[in-house]
C-alpha cells in the first residue's frame, strides 16, 4: 500500500510541475497579423454644413405715399392677388374736397386769363395809336402773364390732389402671395417721415431661397453652382435640394464668429417650404462617383522592425517628402510590403480618393498585430476578431 500511495503521489507531482511549467513557463509562440482591405470604388465628398432661414426669392412691401384713415381692405394673409388687383382703401373726403377746390380755382383762374388776354388786346391797340403810355401797356401785359401763371400754378396743384387721390386706392404692384397684412380697417397711417408697410407680398412661393450664415473658416471653399441638400424640421425625412446663386461680401459678426450670407435657391413646388423655416444645411463643395476609394488611416499607418521576421518590406525609392496632395501607403504582395507614393483627390476623413498611385487589385495595409499562434490558428477555423471586416459599400448620392 505504501508502494502504491508514493507512486500516486510522484505522479501528481510530475503532473502539477508539468502543468505549472505549461502554463506559466513555456515560451508563447507569436504571430504578426497585417490589416488589409482592397481597393473599392463608390462615391465620396467634401461638405461644409451651415444653418439659415427659407425665405421667398422676391417680397415687395406694399405701404402708402399718402396719410390718412384706412376706410377698406380687400386682401388678407395667404389671400392670392392678380397685379393690379385693389388691396385697400383710404378715406377719400378729404382728397375728393382738395381736388374739387383745385377745379374751382382753376375755372377762376382761366376766367380770369381770358378778361385779361382782352384787356391786353384793347391796351396793344390805343399803345400802337399813341392813345395811353408805355407804362400802361407794360401793366397790361405783366397782368395778363401773371394769369397765365397763375392757370399753370393751378393746374399742377391740381394733378397733385388729384394723384393723392388715386394714391388713396392701393393696388398690388405683382402677382403673388400676401404674406403679412401691418394695418386694420379703422387705422390712421402717417407718411410724413417714412412710408407704412401696409402689406407684404411674395412673388412666387413655388420658387424660395434660403439665406444661409457660412463660418468664415468654410467660405474658401464655396463656389457658386455648387450642390446643396438641406432638411427642416416640419419634414425631417424630406431632404430639399438646391444650388449655390450668391455668396455676398458683407460680412456678420456675433459674438466674434464671424460669417456670411450665402443664397442657395431651392425649388419649392409642393409649397412644403415656408418662410421662416430654419434650414441644416449641407454644401457639397466637392465630390466625385465611381472613385477610386482607401480607408483615411492607410495614410497613418508605418510598418515596424518585427514585421521582417515574416515580411520583406520595400521602401519607396524615392525618399523624397511627399508634397500637398501626395502620401505615402503600404500594400501587402504575397510576403512583401510594399511602399507607393500616390496621388490623392477628395478626403472625407473616413475614405480617401486615389488619383494616381494605386489600382483595384491593390491590397493596402490599415494595421497590424502580434497574436499568439494558438489564437491564430483558432481564428482559421472562424472569423477572426482581429481581422478586419470587408467594408460596405459607400451610399450613393440621390
Amino acid at each position: 500500500m505504501k508502494t502504491v500511495k508514493t507512486i500516486i503521489i510522484i505522479v501528481l507531482i510530475v503532473l502539477a510541475a508539468t502543468a505549472t511549467w505549461y502554463f506559466g513557463f513555456r515560451k508563447t509562440e507569436q504571430v504578426i497579423v497585417i490589416n488589409s482591405e482592397k481597393l473599392k470604388r463608390g462615391y465620396i465628398s467634401q461638405s461644409v454644413t451651415a444653418t439659415g432661414t427659407i425665405q421667398p426669392v422676391d417680397t415687395v412691401a406694399v405701404g402708402t405715399q399718402v396719410s390718412g384713415t384706412i376706410k377698406s381692405i380687400y386682401a388678407d394673409f395667404n389671400s392670392v392677388v392678380k397685379k393690379g388687383q385693389l388691396l385697400a382703401e383710404l378715406d377719400k373726403t378729404l382728397f375728393v374736397a382738395s381736388v374739387n377746390q383745385f377745379k374751382a380755382n382753376l375755372l377762376q383762374a382761366q376766367s380770369q386769363l381770358v378778361y385779361q388776354k382782352g384787356n391786353y388786346d384793347r391796351q396793344s391797340q390805343l399803345y400802337k395809336v399813341g392813345a395811353i403810355s408805355k407804362a400802361d401797356y407794360d401793366n397790361a401785359l405783366y397782368t395778363l402773364n401773371s394769369a397765365k401763371a397763375s392757370v399753370s400754378s393751378i393746374e399742377a396743384q391740381l394733378q397733385s390732389a388729384q394723384k393723392n387721390l388715386d394714391l388713396a386706392s392701393i393696388y398690388s404692384p405683382i402677382d403673388g402671395t400676401i404674406l403679412s397684412r401691418n394695418v386694420s380697417e379703422g387705422q390712421t397711417v402717417a407718411a410724413s417721415f417714412s412710408t407704412p408697410t401696409l402689406f407684404s407680398i411674395a412673388k412666387d412661393l413655388t420658387k424660395m431661397q434660403v439665406r444661409a450664415a457660412v463660418d468664415e473658416a468654410d467660405i474658401g471653399n464655396i463656389k457658386e453652382g455648387e450642390r446643396v441638400n438641406f432638411t427642416v424640421d416640419a419634414f425631417l425625412n424630406d431632404i430639399f435640394k438646391g444650388t449655390i446663386r450668391e455668396i455676398r461680401l458683407s460680412p456678420s459678426t456675433s459674438s466674434n464668429v464671424v460669417t456670411y450670407a450665402t443664397i442657395i435657391d431651392a425649388p419649392n413646388n409642393e409649397k412644403k417650404l415656408k418662410p421662416g423655416m430654419t434650414a441644416s444645411i449641407t454644401i457639397f463643395t466637392n465630390e466625385a462617383d465611381s472613385a477610386l476609394l482607401i480607408p483615411a488611416r492607410a495614410l497613418k499607418y508605418s510598418p515596424d522592425s518585427s514585421l521582417t521576421k515574416q515580411y520583406q518590406i520595400i521602401s519607396d525609392k524615392n525618399k523624397q517628402m511627399a508634397a500637398n496632395g501626395e502620401a505615402h501607403v503600404w500594400i501587402k504582395s504575397g510576403n512583401q510590403i510594399i511602399q507607393k507614393k500616390i496621388k490623392t483627390g477628395i478626403n472625407d476623413n473616413t475614405h480617401v480618393q486615389v488619383l494616381e498611385g494605386l489600382s483595384d487589385n491593390d491590397e493596402v495595409i490599415t494595421g497590424s498585430q502580434i497574436i499568439n499562434a494558438s489564437e491564430a490558428k483558432t481564428d482559421d477555423s472562424a472569423s477572426s476578431p482581429f481581422m478586419p471586416k470587408r467594408p460596405g459599400s459607400n451610399t450613393k448620392k440621390k
